[in-house]
């Protein structure tokens, strides 16, 4: 039996990747969800318990994954999950794993810049062939890329798609974090 279902929690060991017998890049990794509740008689925040869980990422998430994500960081996984028991003849326990479909970092607890991988070099198309250099009505330098293709930035040292105003330095880093909000910051 498998259902749907989405998890906040922590990457509690180093995610694994391994090949199978097919070739197909597997990132596994385990994942814990504590809860936490407010007791209103002491004030206080109280632990209410972990849940534990298996990861499995296939293919393209699976190095997306491994090359991502690292012990301690905060994420959500969506995916299949799979409640299995079993029994070794010593000891017998119950399995839980999540077959993720996406997962990512959880924005609630920090930031994130996303990096799409480098795609294979491909053979040119057709129609990319059937483009020639005089057909440019500017009659300009002939570049694999339109101009626009490049993002809103085209400042040297900045990301392709950095939103022109932040601060990041030449070196693909925030120049400063961001201060967290004071009282007076926050409209009600």
């Amino acid at each position: 039996m498998s259902e749907t279902i989405t998890v906040s929690g922590i990457v509690a060991t180093p995610p694994e990747l391994r090949r199978s017998s097919a070739g197909v890049p597997i990132t596994s990794f385990r994942l814990a969800a504590g809860q936490r509740r407010y007791d209103r008689a002491t004030n206080t925040w109280v632990d209410n318990g972990t849940n534990w869980y298996r990861v499995s990422a296939f293919r393209a998430l699976a190095q997306n994954g491994i090359a991502s994500l690292r012990k301690g960081d905060r994420v959500l996984v969506s995916g299949k999950l799979k409640v299995r028991d079993w029994d070794n003849g010593v000891k017998s326990g119950t399995d839980v794993d999540i077959e993720a479909d996406a997962m990512g970092h959880d924005l609630r607890w920090g930031t994130s810049r996303f990096a799409r991988p480098e795609a294979p070099a491909s053979p040119r198309s057709s129609a990319e062939d059937a483009w020639a250099p005089e057909d440019d009505a500017a009659g300009g330098e002939v570049t694999d890329a339109a101009p626009e293709a490049a993002g809103p930035s085209a400042e040297p040292g900045r990301d392709a798609w950095a939103v022109p105003g932040d601060p990041i330095l030449a070196d693909g880093e925030p120049a400063s974090s961001p201060e967290e909000p004071t009282q007076a910051d926050v409209p009600f």
